[in-house]
């Protein structure tokens, strides 16, 4: 989709007031997060019945089954993963392509699949780094093998119910999360765990 970043002013007044009240309270100062989420319209990336709520503190469902993760999310996950110009960037899109959008002018290469595609992924990949849009329950073998030796995955995470902001680095073949700051982030099923017998 593309974006145009002049939009309507009372879209101006509620970007800023995401940054004012939702981002900057929470920690979220990093200049260059405070930038990309100052400019890119979150309005564009919603049917045009939920733009009135883009800036909400909420994820919005999207009309395809995917989802936009609500603004703390995306500005934590952002200023975590601190992508360079160097970076080959993997993003596991949830449906919207806001995410895309706030990462692509910060790197050198950037690719966006689906969570599907990204769970049936056959081929290696070599990024640098990797964003899951999303929360997921593990790494699989598919996602893991993407990402390239000391590169490094910023996602959100399940843990008995509760979803967090993580983050890991590629060491050999391990690839462990580090669960961080706790936050609502929607559930990406295409990563839940096999079920497997309890007693």
């Amino acid at each position: 989709m593309t974006t145009n970043t002049q939009s309507r002013p009372e879209f101006s007044v509620a970007r800023k007031a995401m940054i004012d009240c939702q981002l900057r309270p929470s920690g979220v100062n990093e200049p260059f997060v405070i930038e990309r989420m100052g400019v890119v319209p979150r309005e564009e990336f919603v049917p045009e019945s939920a733009r009135g709520t883009a800036y909400m503190d909420r994820a919005i469902r999207l009309g395809d089954g995917g989802f936009l993760p609500a603004p703390l999310f995306h500005g934590a996950m952002l200023g975590e993963a601190r992508p360079v110009t160097g970076d080959r960037v993997l993003i596991i899109d949830a449906g919207s392509g806001y995410l895309p959008a706030l990462v692509e002018p910060l790197v050198g290469s950037l690719d966006v699949i689906s969570p599907v595609e990204a769970a049936n992924a056959k081929k290696k990949g070599d990024y640098t780094l990797v964003l899951v849009d999303g929360a997921i329950e593990h790494v699989p073998a598919n996602l893991a093998k993407q990402v390239a030796e000391d590169g490094r995955i910023v996602t959100g995470l399940v843990d008995r119910g509760v979803t967090r902001l993580a983050t890991g680095r590629k060491s050999g073949k391990a690839l462990a999360l580090l669960p961080l700051a706790e936050m609502g982030i929607p559930r990406l099923g295409a990563f839940d765990k096999p079920a497997s017998w309890s007693f």
